[in-house]
């Protein structure tokens, strides 16, 4: 290797050296604006942001039992054509009705088994769920009452949320740069820093559905005549973003 080429690759190596570092991340977003040259200053900043939901979806399902597989299955399947018709009576278009489980499994009856006999067969029971959403949030107690009154005999939900939860933090990103820009200058003070330069931004965020709203007193509401009472509050949405700054003099 001759001596220019040596001279070359030293060269080369100094402008690498020399060149600002670019994080990058998966599942995020990262900026990176300075070199990492100094005492580095890292933290995080959270934002949360509590809006009104705007979508809601509720699980309902049947179990059938019958003696065999197939007819359990058929029972079932006839229970569940009920059940989808009753949600989209109440408006719930078909892409927005979608199958979660369907279990078979047979069913035995144990209550002779402490005297020394075997388990005794009963049959085949079949189960069924389905979760449906819906944007009409006024409306998920009498759906509630509908899908029950169609045979339903599980019921879960309802799960509130968000159609677009990435539009609640646009506000919420502005606000967390401001904190964390006067976090920064707080620290470089109390450690006798003239300021801090910003080195990288990462992003990451949580929207969190609310709990499941238990149904009470549905047989009296309905003997009421009126619809099982949901209140939808609000759903949080918590914006993350992780920062780290250069400290100067």
């Amino acid at each position: 290797m001759t001596k220019h080429m040596l001279t070359a690759m030293a060269s080369g190596l100094a402008l690498m050296a020399a060149t600002p570092a670019l994080a990058q991340q998966q599942g995020g977003t990262t900026v990176t604006t300075a070199n990492v040259q100094g005492p580095i200053l890292s933290f995080s900043v959270n934002q949360e942001v509590r809006s009104r939901p705007d979508q809601a979806t509720v699980g309902a399902g049947v179990q059938t039992t019958a003696p065999t597989a197939v007819e359990a299955m058929r029972l079932n399947a006839a229970a569940m054509d009920k059940l989808i018709a009753a949600a989209k009576a109440r408006g719930i278009k078909a892409e927005d009705i979608q199958t979660s489980g369907i279990s078979l499994s047979p069913q035995y009856d144990y209550n002779n088994s402490g005297n020394g006999q075997s388990p005794r067969f009963v049959g085949y029971q079949v189960s069924n769920t389905v979760r449906a959403t819906t944007s009409k949030i006024d409306e998920i107690g009498a759906l509630l009452d509908a899908l029950v009154a169609a045979g339903g005999t599980n019921i879960d939900g309802p799960w509130f949320g968000v159609k677009d939860a990435d539009a609640q933090l646009v506000g919420a990103r502005g606000a967390a740069i401001k904190e964390a820009e006067a976090k920064a200058a707080d620290y470089a003070r109390l450690a006798g820093y003239r300021g801090a330069e910003l080195v990288s931004i990462s992003e990451g965020s949580f929207g969190g559905p609310m709990p499941p709203v238990p149904m009470v007193r549905l047989q009296a509401m309905e003997a009421a005549g009126k619809a099982t009472p949901v209140e939808p509050g609000q759903v949080s949405n918590t914006l993350t973003l992780s920062f780290q700054y250069r400290l100067v003099r």
